[in-house]
């Protein structure tokens, strides 16, 4: 269950950080309210999680998700650069979270 609420954790991540970009710096109301909401559900879930997994697994796992997909939805939403090196580096980072878990109990 631990590992079911990191990867909620993680996809709240990305929500928050592509919820910044519609803010536009704090000055519209509903994302920016939709935002402090996911950040700080992302926050508990993250704590939640650790309870049982350990600190330096969870927490990479948790930002791995966020960074790899907030770096796949700026892809596709805001138009951003998709070089190869770009996804090759990506996929080595899924790659990293997939070993932190095999590696864990």
């Amino acid at each position: 269950m631990s590992w079911f609420i990191l990867v909620i954790a993680g996809l709240l991540e990305v929500s928050w950080a592509i919820g910044l970009k519609y803010t536009e710096g704090f000055t519209k109301l509903w994302p920016s309210i939709g935002t402090i909401l996911s950040l700080v559900v992302s926050f508990v879930l993250l704590g939640l999680a650790m309870k049982t997994l350990p600190v330096g697994v969870a927490y990479a796992v948790w930002v791995g998700i966020g960074l790899v997909g907030t770096a796949i939805l700026g892809i596709l939403l805001f138009d951003e650069s998709a070089q190869t090196l770009k996804l090759i580096s990506l996929g080595l980072i899924c790659a990293g979270i997939v070993g932190l878990k095999l590696t864990s109990s």
